[in-house]
C-alpha cells in the first residue's frame, strides 16, 4: 500500500523476536540490539509511540524489511530502566493495531509510515454468541491443559468488547507467531472471534489425544509394575517353601529366551501365551512338561535366520568339480539357481530330483550343492518310512508327541534356506497310518510349501527358501503328483573310463589315507585299476569299486606293519593275491556264434544289464514255455514275438505248421533276478527266428526294443544304461529302436567310439544285422 493512497504517520519501528504485542496488553521486553534500542529512545524523545512488529523468523539477527510482518500494534512506552549487562528493559502497553505503508530511509534505526487500522464499531448480532462460545471453549482449554491458570478465565470473562476479548484470549494461548499474526491480522470483530474458535477448537482435541495417550502409558506403566511385583511376591513365596526357583526360574528363562529373538508377530504370540499358561500351572502338573517341550521347540526353530547365499559362480563350478567328476547335468542345473539368484533376490528354491543307479554320487552331490553355495546341508533318510506321524508330526495331545522330519530337519540346519537332502524318495511304503508320500506333497510343492503346516507346531512355517533335493534309484517307484513337483536329473552309471578317473582322483587317495598310507607306500597302476573295475566289479557306480581299494589298502597296510620293505606295487599279475579270484569274466559277449541264443539288454535300478535269451525247439504238442521269473509284461512280450514269427513263417522259410508239432521253450537264465518290462520283444524273436531256421546268431551284437505283432520296433528306455553293460560285456554292435536315435547323444563318446549303434525300425533289419548265414537245409 503506498503512502499516496493514505495518509499515516512516522513510528520508530521495534521488530520482536518469538513474540507478539497485542493492542490492551501491558508486558515488559528486554531491548539488546543496536537498532532497536535507538528506535526506542527516538520514541521517548518524541511522543513515546513506537510501533511493535514481529519477525517471521525467529534467529535473523538484522531483519530486512520482507522478515518482518506488515501489520503489528502501536505501543506505548510507560517506562525505561537500563539493566547492569546494556539491556534496556522496557514497560509497553498496546494500543491499536497499524499496517506499515513504508519503510523510510534511516542508518541508525528502523523508521516507517505506518496507518493506524480501527476496528469496526459495526457489532453483529451474533456477535455476543460468538463470544460466549469462546469463553466456552476456553474454558474447556484451561481444564485440559496445566499451562493456563483457572484466574486468567475469571479475567477474561469480565471483558465486554469482543476484539478485546479475542485479543487476550489468543495472547494466553500457546499457538506459533504465524497464527497469532494471523489474529492481529484479522480487523473484522466476529471474522476473528470465529478464527479463534476453530483454533480453540483443534487445540482442545489436541490436548484430549494427548491425555489419551498418557492415561494408556500410566496404565501399560502400572500393569508391568504389579506383574514385577506379582513375580517378585511369588518368587519370594517359592523360595520360603523350598522351591528353588522352581516353576518362576523356568518361566523367567523362557522368557529371556523370547526377548531376545526376533520371531514373527503369530509365533511370538503363540509363544507368550503358552508361557503364560505354563507360569499359571502347578509344579507337578504333567501338562507342564508338554507346554515346556513345545515353547523350546518354537524357540528352537529358525524362523528368521537365513545365510547369506554365495553366489560366486566360479568358485560353486570349483567346489562341484573338485568334489565330483562328471556329472554335467545335476551341476549345470545348480549353477543356473545361483545365476538367478544373483539377477533376481527373491526366487523360490528349487526341488531336484536325483535319479539313477547306486553309488553314482547322488547323496554326496547334493552335500556338494550346499558346500558351493555356502549353504547348511541337512540330510533324512525315507528309506521305509511308511508313517505319515514322520513327515508331519504327531498333534500335542499324544503322550511323546514330536514334530515331522521336516521340521526337524529345519532346526538341526539352524537356518531357513539350507540345502535339505531327502533320501530315498522311492523306498516310502504306506501302511494304515497314513501314506508319507502324501504328507511330502505340501513340503514339495513350491505354491504350498510356504506355509507347510505341522501337526505340532500348528503354526505355518515357510520352507519356500529351502533347497530341496531328493534322491531315488527308480523313477516309476516314486507316487506321480510328487514326481509331478520335482525337477527330474537323470545321473546314470559311469563308462570305464569315468570309474578310472574317479578312482584314480578320488577313491585311492581317500582309502589311502583313511588306511594310514603315504603317498608312496602304495603304487597302484592304471592297468590295474582297470582289471579291478573289470574283473572284480560289475556296477552302474563306484560303491564297490571303492570297497576293493579299501581292501587293497587294509592289506597293504598290514603289510607295512609286518616290517615289508620298500612300497607295495599292484600289477595286474600280482592282483589276484590281494583280491582273490576274479569275480566276473570281462567280456562276456559269446566266442562263437550261436544258434537259438541272442543277447539282450535290460535297465534295473542298479544300472544296466546284459541278458541272455535261449529258445529251444523240441517236437511236442504246440506249448509255449517261458522260464527264468519273468514279469507280466515281459511274458506278454514274449507271445507277441511268437505271433509274429508265426505271422512271417513262410517269408522266413519256416514250416506253417511249426507251432503244431513242437513245444518252444523260452528261457532267460538268471532266474532268481525279476525280469519285466517290454523292451526284449525283438531279442526274443530274434532268438525264435534263429532256433527255427537254425541260422547262427552273430556273437558281437546285442539288441534291445519292444516288438508289434507286425515286426515294427518300438522305442525304449534307459539306452545309455544298456550301452554301457553292453560296452562293459565287450560287444561290438548294438541293435537299438529308430526312435530311440535323439538319445545316442547321452552316450559317451569313448563308447562311441568302440560300439557300433544301429538303429532299427522293423524286424527285417534286425534280422539282417543278426543273423550271419542263410537256413540249412533239413
Amino acid at each position: 500500500m503506498g503512502p499516496n493512497k493514505t495518509k499515516g504517520r512516522r513510528f520508530p519501528l521495534l521488530p520482536l523476536r518469538g513474540l507478539l504485542v497485542y493492542p490492551s496488553m501491558v508486558l515488559h521486553l528486554d531491548v539488546g540490539r543496536e537498532k532497536s534500542v535507538k528506535a526506542l529512545e527516538k520514541a521517548m524523545v518524541e511522543d513515546n509511540l513506537i510501533l511493535l512488529c514481529s519477525q517471521s523468523e525467529v534467529n535473523i539477527e538484522e531483519p530486512a524489511q520482507e522478515d518482518i510482518f506488515r501489520v503489528g500494534t502501536v505501543a506505548k512506552v510507560r517506562q525505561m530502566l537500563k539493566l547492569p549487562n546494556g539491556t534496556i528493559r522496557v514497560l509497553v502497553e498496546g494500543l491499536e493495531r497499524a499496517e506499515i505503508i513504508q519503510y523510510t530511509d534511516n542508518e541508525e534505526y528502523y523508521e516507517v509510515l505506518a496507518k493506524e487500522l480501527h476496528e469496526a464499531e459495526n457489532v453483529h448480532p451474533e456477535t455476543d454468541a460468538l463470544m460466549r462460545t469462546v469463553l466456552t471453549q476456553f474454558e474447556h482449554y484451561i481444564n485440559l491443559s496445566k499451562k493456563v491458570t483457572p484466574e486468567t478465565l475469571a479475567a477474561v470473562s469480565d471483558i465486554e468488547e469482543p476484539g478485546r476479548l479475542a485479543d487476550v484470549i489468543t495472547s494466553h494461548l500457546t499457538l506459533k507467531i504465524k497464527e497469532k499474526q494471523d489474529i492481529l491480522e484479522t480487523i473484522d470483530v466476529t471474522q476473528r472471534l470465529e478464527k479463534l474458535l476453530d483454533i480453540l477448537n483443534n487445540e482442545r482435541e489436541v490436548l484430549e489425544l494427548e491425555r489419551k495417550i498418557n492415561q494408556r502409558v500410566k496404565k501399560q506403566m502400572e500393569k508391568t509394575q504389579k506383574e514385577y511385583y506379582l513375580r517378585e511376591q511369588m518368587k519370594a513365596i517359592q523360595k520360603e517353601l523350598g522351591e528353588k526357583e522352581g516353576r518362576a526360574g523356568e518361566v523367567e528363562e523362557l522368557r529371556n529366551q523370547l526377548s531376545e529373538l526376533e520371531l514373527p508377530a503369530p509365533v511370538k504370540e503363540k509363544v507368550e501365551k503358552e508361557i503364560d499358561r505354563l507360569e499359571k500351572m502347578p509344579a507337578s502338573s504333567a501338562e507342564g512338561g508338554v507346554i515346556r517341550n513345545y515353547v523350546d521347540w518354537l524357540l528352537s526353530l529358525p524362523w528368521n535366520k537365513f545365510t547369506d547365499d554365495d553366489l560366486d559362480i566360479v568358485k560353486a563350478e570349483e567346489v562341484l568339480n573338485d568334489d565330483h567328476y562328471g556329472l554335467d547335468k545335476p551341476k549345470e542345473r545348480v549353477l543356473e539357481y545361483l545365476a538367478v539368484r544373483k539377477l533376481v533376490k527373491t526366487i523360490k528354491g528349487p526341488i531336484l530330483c536325483l535319479v539313477g543307479p547306486p553309488g553314482v554320487g547322488k547323496t554326496s552331490l547334493a552335500r556338494s550343492i550346499a558346500k558351493s553355495m555356502g549353504r547348511e546341508f541337512v540330510r533324512i533318510s525315507l528309506g521305509g518310512v511308511r508313517d505319515e506321524a514322520e513327515i508331519r508330526g504327531h498333534r500335542r495331545t499324544y503322550v511323546g508327541a514330536m514334530p515331522g522330519r521336516i521340521i526337524q530337519g529345519m532346526k538341526t540346519a539352524g537356518t531357513s534356506n539350507p540345502v535339505f537332502l531327502l533320501d530315498e524318495i522311492d523306498k516310502m511304503a504306506s501302511d494304515f497310518r497314513g501314506d508319507p508320500s502324501a504328507a511330502l506333497l505340501e513340503v514339495l510343492d513350491p505354491e504350498q510349501n510356504n506355509t507347510f503346516s505341522d501337526h505340532f507346531v500348528e503354526l505355518p512355517f515357510d520352507l519356500s527358501n529351502v533347497m530341496f533335493v531328493t534322491t531315488a534309484n527308480a523313477a516309476h517307484n516314486i507316487p506321480r503328483p510328487l514326481m509331478d513337483r520335482m525337477e527330474t536329473l537323470y545321473i546314470p552309471g559311469y563308462t570305464e573310463l569315468e570309474k578310472l578317473e574317479i578312482a584314480n582322483r578320488y577313491l585311492l587317495p581317500k582309502q589311502k589315507r583313511e588306511h594310514g598310507l603315504e603317498e608312496e607306500q602304495l603304487d597302484i597302476g592304471e592297468d590295474t585299476l582297470l582289471r579291478v573295475i573289470r574283473e572284480y566289479t560289475r556296477e552302474s557306480g563306484v560303491r564297490n569299486l571303492e570297497q576293493q581299494m579299501a581292501s587293497l589298502c587294509r592289506k597293504a597296510a598290514k603289510s607295512v606293519v609286518s616290517g615289508g620293505e620298500g612300497p607295495i606295487r599292484i600289477t595286474p599279475d600280482n592282483l589276484k593275491d590281494y583280491l582273490g579270484v576274479a569275480k566276473f569274466r570281462y567280456g562276456v559277449a559269446e566266442l562263437e556264434d550261436q544258434i537259438g541264443t541272442v543277447t539282450g539288454l535290460a535297465w534295473t535300478e542298479v544300472g544296466g544289464e546284459t541278458l541272455m535269451i535261449e529258445v529251444t525247439v523240441v517236437p511236442g504238442s504246440g506249448k509255449l514255455i517261458l522260464t527264468g521269473k519273468l514279469g507280466d509284461v515281459m511274458k506278454e512280450s514274449a507271445q507277441a514275438a511268437f505271433s509274429y514269427t508265426r505271422s512271417k513263417a513262410v517269408e522266413l522259410g519256416i514250416a506253417t505248421d511249426f507251432y503244431e508239432k513242437n513245444d518252444i521253450h523260452i528261457h532267460i537264465p538268471e532266474g532268481a533276478i525279476p525280469k519285466d518290462g517290454p523292451s526284449a520283444g525283438i531279442t526274443i524273436a530274434t532268438a525264435l527266428i534263429s532256433a527255427l531256421t537254425n541260422r547262427h546268431v552273430s556273437k558281437d551284437v546285442a539288441m534291445t526294443g519292444e516288438i508289434t505283432l507286425r515286426g515294427r520296433v518300438l522305442p525304449i528306455g534307459g539306452l545309455k544304461e544298456k550301452s554301457l553293460a553292453a560296452h562293459r560285456a565287450g560287444y561290438k554292435k548294438i541293435l537299438l529302436p529308430k526312435d530311440n536315435e535323439r538319445d545316442l547323444k547321452d552316450i559317451p563318446d569313448s563308447i562311441r567310439q568302440d560300439v557300433e549303434f544301429v538303429p532299427v525300425a522293423h524286424m527285417d533289419q534286425v534280422l539282417k544285422h543278426a543273423l550271419v548265414e542263410q537256413a540249412r537245409v533239413h
